[in-house]
């Protein structure tokens, strides 16, 4: 257990491969992925969430032990220690991907989170975590995901203008979501093979990340807010992407 404890640190889980999955949503989705090495639970919550554990070894631990384990206030007494999935933006590419969501700078483990969820919603098909990111294994993050880090790739890369090469190199148009762009959310062809670059709310896209878009679009606002949420801007972008190509689809069916 002392192991997995050293796991709460971003070098501990660098260098061990593997990072903590806190509560039952959770621990089901990593159980489903199959990359669950080990469960730890105290006997309240084995019995609790019996059905869910039904067949896989649990190491029972003292509710002191949980709360080591665990990075919330109120922890519920389950933790399984997971294999951190394996895969670079070379094995996105290789995948001949139509819809990825680059979000740059993202340092807020809640933003991010939830804008994974929100690509897995949208039917995204990978979410590249480009320049000084947080960690997206991160206990917060994680949450925030609500279990869609397990449903879609998720690729951390410390050199954002090399993740924009390589894209537009793999044949997407690459989009940077800026207050000055100069076409409309509401007017861009997004049918074509696109990822999008969403920059953080204080200072948005780094302006030499910027200039590398093949295209930079504003998404129109009536009300009075300057800006968005990156979470809110990617789902507003990611949904409108998903929209045309689902009015596509069924204005192309016979």
């Amino acid at each position: 257990m002392a192991a997995a404890v050293k796991l709460h640190r971003h070098i501990g889980r660098r260098r061990a491969a593997r990072f903590l999955a806190e509560g039952p949503n959770l621990v089901e989705a990593a159980l489903r992925r199959g990359v669950v090495y080990e469960v730890f639970a105290t006997e309240t919550a084995a019995e609790r969430f019996r059905t869910l554990l039904s067949g896989v070894p649990v190491e029972l631990v003292t509710d002191r032990a949980a709360k080591a384990l665990s990075d919330t206030v109120t922890p519920v007494g389950l933790v399984a220690v997971c294999a951190m999935p394996d895969v670079s933006l070379d094995d996105v590419i290789a995948d001949r991907p139509t819809l990825v969501a680059v979000p740059v700078g993202i340092s807020e483990p809640g933003n991010a989170g939830t804008l994974i969820r929100v690509a897995d919603a949208m039917g995204v098909d990978a979410v590249v975590l480009a320049g000084p990111s947080v960690d997206p294994y991160n206990g917060k993050c994680l949450r925030a995901s609500a279990g869609s880090i397990f449903s879609i790739p998720v690729v951390a890369d410390p050199d954002a203008s090399s993740v924009v090469h390589r894209l537009k190199d793999a044949g997407l148009q690459v989009l940077a979501t800026v207050v000055d762009g100069d076409v409309s959310l509401d007017d861009a062809d997004l049918s074509g093979p696109t990822a999008w670059l969403f920059g953080p709310e204080a200072h948005g896209l780094p302006a030499e990340v910027a200039s590398l878009a093949t295209g930079r679009v504003h998404i129109p606002m009536a009300g009075g807010a300057e800006s968005l949420n990156v979470a809110s801007a990617a789902a507003i972008c990611l949904h409108e992407t998903a929209r045309q190509r689902r009015a596509a689809n069924v204005s192309g069916t016979p």
